[in-house]
Order: structure tokens, then C-alpha cells, then sequence
């Protein structure tokens, strides 16, 4: 009987992890990000999903605060847009503090932060953060960046006014 009760309380446990891990698939989620950061209906969905993460894989973190970030831009209210930020801004440096070298964690974060008002005071990683992403892509595929991730980075930077001309010239070199 304790052989049974064990047996069913390890398939449950493995289930539940199983299912936890297939409903957040890195490659999943970037398309998610893309489309939330286009659509408030969309926002709205990406976030309710990752709100309901509560495991600690770094780039997943840094899913999550993304979808913090993509719900400030899509409220109205200005103590919610601020409130948004702030929790992203902390899920950000939480996954950041596990994998420092993750150029999607960096990328995300830089995304967000680029668009974020400089009065507000929560830009302070944007240099680092597209220092290591330049750094990243120049090294790919050694980075371990998807090439449709690496061209998505790299199509981003080199958009509006991300970096300088010589950082843009640098960007334009790298084959992805």
C-alpha cells in the first residue's frame, strides 16, 4: 500500500513538473513577448501566464519581468504603469543575479529600459546590457543564441537610435 502511495505521489509530482516545464518553452515565450509588446489584449494574457510562474530559471525570470513591462505600456493609469515597472525592474535584476552572462536576459531587460522615460530613473543598465549583447552576437553562434533569436537582437539594435554609428557598423559585419 505505502509502495502504491509512493508510486502515485511521484507521477503526480512528475506530471505537475512536466507540465510546468512544456508551458514555459523559451522559444514559446518569445513570440509571446513579440506579439504582447504589440497588442493590450495580448499583454494582458502573457502576463496572466507568467504570473503564474513561480519556478527560478533565469531567462524565464526575465519573461516574466518582461510581461510586467509590456502591461506599463498598455495601462492607462500612471500608478500602475509605475507599479509594472518597478516589479519588472526587480524580476529583471533577480534573473540577472542567476545567469549574468544570458545575453537574452540582457536583451529583454535593454528592451524594456531603452523605452522607459530617463526621468524616471530606471534606465541605469542599457550601456552593459548592449555591451554584452554586442559582445554576444559577435562571438555567435559561440553565444548559444538561436540564429532567429541572434537576427531578431541584431535587427532590434541596429533600429532607431539603439546605438551609435559605430556600434551599428559593428552589428552590420556580424553574419547571422
Amino acid at each position: 500500500m505505502k509502495a502504491l502511495f509512493f508510486f502515485l505521489l511521484m507521477l503526480t509530482t512528475l506530471s505537475t513538473f512536466a507540465d510546468n516545464t512544456t508551458r514555459y518553452k523559451i522559444t514559446e515565450l518569445r513570440g509571446q513577448y513579440l506579439e504582447a509588446s504589440k497588442s493590450s489584449e495580448a499583454a494582458k494574457e502573457f502576463n496572466e501566464m507568467m504570473g503564474e510562474y513561480k519556478d527560478r530559471h533565469p531567462v524565464v525570470l526575465a519573461y516574466k519581468a518582461a510581461s510586467e513591462a509590456t502591461m506599463a505600456k498598455h495601462v492607462w493609469n500612471p500608478y500602475f504603469k509605475l507599479k509594472h515597472l518597478q516589479k519588472a525592474a526587480e524580476l529583471f535584476e533577480e534573473a540577472v543575479k542567476l545567469d549574468n552572462q544570458n545575453p537574452e536576459i540582457r536583451f529583454l531587460r535593454f528592451t524594456v529600459e531603452h523605452y522607459i522615460p530617463r526621468y524616471l530613473n530606471m534606465s541605469g543598465h542599457i550601456q552593459e546590457d548592449k555591451k554584452l549583447i554586442i559582445n554576444s552576437l559577435k562571438v555567435y553562434p559561440r553565444s548559444g543564441i538561436s540564429a532567429d533569436w541572434a537576427r531578431t537582437m541584431r535587427e532590434f539594435m541596429l533600429s532607431k537610435d539603439h546605438c551609435t554609428e559605430e556600434e551599428k557598423k559593428t552589428l552590420r559585419s556580424i553574419n547571422v
